[in-house]
């Protein structure tokens, strides 16, 4: 039986802690990877009624070219999606990677340089690889260039900001500041891939798939340095 004051019921509790972490990072990883396979067959033809139901739902019944709300909802969200464009996450990242190098957490600044630019890599591969048009159905609020699925918007939105805040997340102390930096990065995340789809530059399943392989891509550049490090030692971890 454990006497009061005995350590091992904590030394029992931290290890359970810190084997929670990379369990659930596998669970998302697993999870985002099936749902984009499952998004994928929307490309088929299959759900396509609910994104077109989607579009036309976020615009006024009498004009598609115009949006529902009050005119400086739009402006917002075209302020809102810019948080996702590769300018903002690039100079974020940019910044964060100038943090960690001063603070030598060479391990995190590796996480850094595989995670973003390795999504950025994926995603292109995969928009011309899929080649699937913009939608059509409604006006576009903002220009775009690209292919539309998956989301590019949304799946960098997920890698730069759940990698950020997961570095950040592993330099607070405390779990309700963990949870606080985390919950931002899930909400910009959410609100980014929303404003792709309010703007009529993306159909909903654009916006899901790229979620879904964002957040895969993200835990799966986490578990691999995770697990690496006991092959690559970098001095300080992140």
């Amino acid at each position: 039986m454990d006497q009061p004051g005995d350590p091992r019921p904590l030394s029992w509790l931290g290890r359970l802690a810190g084997q929670a972490a990379p369990l659930l990072a596998l669970a998302i990883c697993a999870g985002g990877l099936l749902g984009f396979l499952e998004l994928m067959e929307v490309l088929e033809g299959e759900g396509r009624s609910y994104d077109e139901a989607v579009l036309r739902a976020l615009r006024r019944p009498d004009d598609l070219a115009d949006p529902i709300g009050p005119p400086w909802l739009e402006l917002t969200m075209r302020d809102i999606t810019a948080l996702g464009g590769i300018p903002v996450l690039g100079l974020l990242s940019v910044l964060a990677l100038g943090w960690l190098v001063l603070r030598r957490r060479w391990q995190s600044v590796v996480l850094l340089l595989i995670s973003l630019p390795g999504g950025m890599l994926l995603n292109a591969m995969l928009k011309q690889g899929f080649d699937r048009p913009r939608p059509s159905l409604v006006a576009h609020l903002v220009e775009v260039e690209t292919s539309s699925f998956p989301s590019g918007h949304a799946m960098l939105s997920a890698v730069g900001f759940l990698t950020l805040g997961a570095l950040l997340a592993g330099a607070a102390k405390r779990r309700r500041e963990r949870g606080y930096v985390l919950a931002v990065a899930v909400l910009l995340t959410l609100l980014v891939g929303g404003s792709r789809v309010y703007l009529g530059v993306h159909w909903p399943s654009d916006v899901l798939a790229g979620w879904c392989l964002g957040a895969a891509w993200a835990m799966g550049c986490w578990l691999l340095l995770r697990f690496g490090r006991r092959f690559m030692p970098l001095g300080r971890r992140g």
